[in-house]
């Protein structure tokens, strides 16, 4: 008889993943809290959250119960002309709690169709405003915003953009705060600010009339973790309403409670045009997406009047909706945004001790987002080869950090990184064991790095 495993290998193309025949794969069967169990009942700390989602842990049965119903009153209504009232619940929630004017919500079935969405808003708001030229976006070198069209032009990742070319254009990539290998800064005391000034240089290069938005995550995920130094914000605001751009916080990842705030742009105080939101809105539940509009961006399609010339099936879905209002009450009623402020510092500090281990090199985050950079020296930072990076992440790490019980993420989207991002209920127990393996497991390659390098 043929085993799920094998009909997994035979049938299922899973994302971000090569196609090859991985006949003895688990297959992750159940959840609850911070773990995930195999179908061999072996169990694994899920210290990625799902994909950065799980904010209130696996198998919450109220957030279940509000699906089913949900489901069982209107399972399905778009919000094309006539609106339902998770919906509408939904978005009078997200807009209070959203910084300054931001008091509308388009939902969409995903964040990147979020940030597509942020695209095309921004596009035709400014043809509404007489200003048609403005079509060109911003973002950084590295960033992940997404694999559609649009949001993959924003993308900063050149391995993950070559195959798909020619993509949108007038797609412009600024300097990322990277200030572990910034040639402008890493062995100063204190960060120039320059990232954020190359931003005004861009704008310049390009033409203040043709750039509509600046899309940045406050804390930016791929490349690992990098964290704005002090100013960094406030800069990047000063120049979006100097050359009159507008500022879209992409909050896929940094929104509900990642840094212990409901959105990262309040974690770093600084405002948004537009927040594009996804993944913890609902702890992964259900899928939903959506960005929160600024009034001024709303008015010339309220004066006109004109629509907003976007729409999905599943966008605002009803059952969605139920699962995110039910996921807020958990935030409100357990307190989850405390939980992280009170127990972020003991997560670092754990973290931090791996610098004794020679190949981690910088360890970066906030909040309960964090990276370890690995390099081959610590006195020269020094990276890796295609070759290394691959045989370190894919063909040590990976297996031995899974074998071990922890479930994290490996990238190699830039330097090589092991990216951390538990459940927002995680606490001493979680931090402990994630210390625990990751110390044995990247001390054991460090051995086995020198080792091969000795031959």
């Amino acid at each position: 008889m043929t085993t799920i495993s094998e009909k997994a290998a035979r049938h299922l193309w899973m994302h971000f993943t090569r196609l090859q025949p991985h006949v003895d794969t688990p297959i992750i069967d159940r959840g609850e809290g911070c773990y995930v169990w195999d179908r061999d009942g072996k169990r694994y700390l899920d210290g990625l959250a799902g994909l950065f989602t799980v904010q209130v842990g696996h198998g919450r049965a109220e957030l279940a119960e509000a699906g089913r119903d949900q489901a069982e009153r209107l399972a399905y209504f778009p919000v094309w002309g006539l609106p339902h009232e998770p919906a509408v619940t939904l978005a009078e929630r997200l807009a209070v709690a959203a910084p300054g004017d931001l008091n509308r919500v388009f939902f969409t079935p995903s964040g990147g169709d979020a940030v597509e969405t942020a695209i095309k808003l921004a596009r035709q708001y400014w043809k509404l405003r007489g200003e048609p030229m403005r079509t060109k976006v911003i973002s950084r070198y590295l960033a992940y915003h997404g694999t559609s069209i649009g949001a993959l032009s924003l993308t900063g990742v050149p391995s993950i953009k070559s195959v798909f070319e020619p993509l949108m254009p007038g797609a412009i990539k600024v300097q990322t705060p990277y200030r572990y290998r910034c040639n402008d800064c890493m062995q100063t005391s204190a960060c120039t600010l320059r990232c954020a000034d190359d931003l005004a240089l861009r704008i310049e290069m390009e033409g203040p009339d043709t750039i509509a938005a600046v899309f940045m995550e406050p804390v930016q995920n791929t490349g690992g973790a990098f964290t704005p130094p002090d100013g960094y914000w406030a800069r990047v605001r000063e120049i979006c309403d100097h050359y009159g751009v507008l500022l879209v916080s992409d909050e896929v990842i940094s929104a509900f409670g990642r840094f212990g705030h409901l959105y990262g742009s309040l974690r770093y105080g600084y405002q948004p045009d537009m927040i594009t939101f996804a993944k913890g809105v609902t702890s992964g539940y259900a899928p939903l997406g959506g960005v929160v509009i600024s009034d001024r961006i709303a008015e010339p399609f309220i004066d006109a009047p004109v629509a907003f010339l976007q729409g999905q099936t599943f966008g605002a879905h009803p059952v969605s909706c139920a699962v995110a209002n039910a996921n807020l009450d958990v935030f409100e009623r357990e307190d989850i945004c405390a939980n992280v402020l009170a127990n972020q510092a003991r997560f670092k500090q754990l973290l931090d001790g791996l610098l004794e281990i020679p190949i981690v090199g910088d360890v970066r985050g906030d909040g309960y987002f964090y990276a370890i950079e690995l390099v081959t020296d610590q006195a020269t930072r020094g990276t890796f080869s295609a070759e290394q990076a691959d045989w370190l992440l894919r063909g040590y790490l990976s297996p031995r950090l899974f074998d071990a019980g922890l479930i994290c993420r490996a990238d190699d989207r830039g330097e090589p990184v092991i990216t951390l991002s538990p459940p927002l209920i995680a606490g001493e127990e979680e931090f402990a064991f994630i210390e625990a393996v990751l110390r044995t497991t990247l001390t054991a390659a460090a051995r086995e790095f020198a080792a091969q390098e000795a031959l």
